[in-house]
């Protein structure tokens, strides 16, 4: 294991880390409140940690495998807990297991919070929270990986270790120039959110933070009500369709901007998600439609935005959907293991897992009654291999077996079942809010420690799908 890369990785990620709490800082200063120096002292202790890593030598300019898994592991858990600082230093929690909960939240773009009055926070400490939700969006790594080349540092490793989705695309020879692709994508879109909410009639540092917790398919508001206490539906439908496009592969948005347009379209990914986005609007709308006194315009749009949130997994909430009836509340909560795409902002199994699951559902009928055939599993004109297949087959059962698991061990601690389910795969899916206790009018600072360390631990393994993590629990890791 070659430590002196892994600290100098490390390093570098501490070190821009620091610099993008700069900008909170100004907006202390400038709003006059009483932020500023717990995020000066924030900075100088995550740029005096980093500056240290990057003083180590690496044995060679070479991520291998192992030294990859350990960067990304050990780089979201530290980004996690120095990004917890201003927080702790500001006051905003008693705890650090408390601030280290919203850290890790606002990483993982999970947008569960502790906190009952969101109001209340300074602009500083609001808008680091939403930050934190594009910086890990698209992954705070991958910013690193756009650094690591002019260095003389191979990260090929890197980013297939964080890269969300069964097999992540290069769009670019080499993996610093396709981290600056997926930024410029991601940055374009961004801004085009934060003109439509602006123009449409949003304050600037609203229309900021929210597109930040939108594009990151967070969902941290500034607002204790999050999207509703607006009631405004244009704003609604701006983020109902930035919520949609964020959780699309963003490597057809890249072939979109080269021209080739058809490739959205050809999608066989694109093509299912849409198909669950319209057809779960189209059956909740049907159900709520009573709920909004036979209003068809109110039920759809309320319906799009919720199906939008939770299959994109970032977690706004327009109303307090927990009242709704049970049939679209399981709707919902099915969305929430659904997720969005692979190689988006967004959490969850992924859409191409579940589609790819159900043809091989779709194989295994069709061999009952052809045993002999032989049979390939096909997305578009690409078959698709078998240790791809067994790899996603693995990766559903180790989240379904990490479900139960902690959805029994939040039980045990006395919380009910809709509660301690839908928080789990809140965690794991990166959403956010789920259900009863911690539905989207509620918070999980009621939580006891335990489970809020049980939760912390699904979101980082959620956003670094499983295997990430696991594998650096492995004995054979670690031999040479």
């Amino acid at each position: 294991m070659d430590f002196g890369i892994i600290s100098k990785v490390i390093g570098i990620l501490l070190l821009i880390e620091s610099a993008f709490m700069l900008p909170s800082v100004g907006i202390s200063l400038y709003y006059g409140e009483a932020d500023t120096v717990p995020f000066l002292v924030s900075i100088a202790i995550t740029a005096f940690f980093g500056f240290i890593g990057c003083l180590f030598k690496p044995k060679n300019a070479a991520v291998r495998y192992r030294e990859g898994f350990m960067i990304v592991g050990l780089g979201w858990i530290l980004a996690s807990v120095f990004g917890a600082l201003p927080f702790l230093f500001a006051g905003t929690f008693p705890s650090f297991i408390d601030a280290l909960f919203e850290s890790v939240s606002g990483f993982t773009t999970t947008g569960g919070t502790v906190l009952s009055d969101v109001e209340s926070l300074p602009h500083g400490i609001l808008f680091w929270r939403s930050l934190t939700h594009w910086l890990g969006g698209m992954g705070i790594l991958v910013i690193t990986l756009s650094v690591l080349p002019a260095m003389g540092l191979s990260t090929i490793q890197i980013y297939r270790a964080e890269s969300p989705g069964p097999s992540p695309d290069k769009l670019a020879p080499k993996i610093g120039q396709t981290a600056k692709l997926l930024y410029i994508v991601y940055l374009i879109i961004t801004v085009i959110q934060v003109i439509a909410l602006k123009i449409a009639g949003m304050p600037l540092f609203d229309s900021i933070t929210h597109t930040f917790g939108t594009v990151g398919t967070g969902g941290f508001s500034i607002k204790n009500a999050s999207i509703g206490a607006y009631e405004n539906p244009v704003y609604e439908w701006i983020i109902i369709i930035f919520m949609f496009l964020a959780a699309i592969n963003f490597s057809l948005y890249y072939d979109a901007l080269r021209g080739n347009f058809r490739s959205l379209l050809k999608d066989s990914e694109f093509r299912f998600y849409s198909f669950v986005v319209i057809t779960s609007i189209i059956l909740i709308a049907v159900d709520v439609y009573g709920f909004f006194h036979n209003n068809l315009g109110e039920a759809i749009r309320h319906s799009a935005f919720q199906v939008s949130s939770l299959i994109s997994t970032t977690g706004y909430a327009s109303v307090n959907y927990d009242l709704w009836p049970e049939f679209s509340k399981m709707i919902l909560f099915v969305l929430m293991f659904f997720g969005g795409c692979a190689g988006s902002t967004a959490g969850g199994i992924k859409q191409i897992r579940i589609l790819l699951i159900f043809k091989v559902i779709k194989r295994e009928l069709y061999k009952l009654i052809h045993p002999r055939a032989v049979i390939s599993i096909r997305l578009g004109d690409k078959t698709v291999s078998e240790g791809i297949i067994q790899s996603i087959m693995g990766f559903f059962m180790l989240y379904i077996l990490i479900f139960a698991g902690v959805s029994l061990l939040l039980m045990a601690q006395g919380m009910d079942i809709v509660s301690s389910t839908s928080a789990v795969v809140a965690a794991l899916s990166n959403v956010g809010p789920g259900f009863n206790i911690v539905g989207p009018a509620m918070n999980y600072g009621g939580l006891s420690n335990l489970a809020k360390i049980l939760l912390t631990a699904c979101m980082l393994l959620g956003r670094l799908e499983i295997y990430t993590l696991l594998v650096l629990l492995m004995p054979s890791f670690w031999k040479d």
